[in-house]
């Protein structure tokens, strides 16, 4: 019969590197098990009730997709995700679906932004975290027609040097970019950029 420590790996296994109190002891396992792996460093406790493993506690943005798992990674810090921008986001920026509760995901200091049922799916793609996590992420073109749709969302030079490395990249899908600025309804703005550079 397998000890309480191989079931609690079992679990972080299946469980992206994470478990939580209430897993452990639907697992029969005394939630002390938790405490003493965590005082032996195998784990570190992340916050009430939640667990990690070492390599999965540092990445801080996979983290905050797990806890937030109907986030997507977005506007900047999406940005920064694909290597658009020099800049590394101050506070971090998570777009959900209309009607979700944002109060808890500001109280981590990310910034929630919300998005209709009919566009919160669009251009979702996956990118490697620092930490070599997987991460969920609007893809660039929609990234482009979110940081333009809203004045003073980002920083005009953030902007600017987006589209410039976008236009310049061999990977670039215009005609994606202009399905998606026609659904966002930023079409005028993101062709207004595109007649500047190109």
């Amino acid at each position: 019969m397998p000890s309480h420590d191989d079931t609690i790996h079992q679990i972080l296994k299946s469980n992206k590197g994470f478990v939580t109190a209430t897993q452990v002891t639907a697992a029969g396992i005394p939630r002390r098990c938790l405490s003493e792996m965590a005082k032996e460093g195998i784990i570190y406790k992340v916050e009430r009730g939640i667990y990690a493993l070492p390599e999965v506690w540092e990445d801080e943005l996979f983290f905050m997709q797990y806890r937030f798992s109907k986030g997507i990674f977005s506007h900047e810090t999406a940005l920064y995700l694909h290597a658009m921008t020099d800049r590394t986001p101050i506070s971090y920026t998570m777009t959900f679906p209309f009607g979700y509760n944002t109060s808890g995901v500001r109280k981590h200091g990310i910034i929630a932004k919300l998005s209709t049922t009919d566009t919160y799916e669009l251009g979702i793609t996956e990118v490697i975290s620092p930490c070599g996590n997987p991460l969920r992420v609007y893809d660039i073109e929609r990234t482009l027609c979110d940081i333009v749709k809203v004045k003073h969302s980002a920083d005009i030079q953030v902007i600017n040097q987006a589209m410039k490395t976008y236009t310049g990249s061999k990977d670039k899908d215009i005609a994606k970019l202009m399905r998606y600025a026609e659904k966002l309804r930023v079409k005028p703005k993101i062709l207004t950029y595109m007649e500047v550079l190109l």
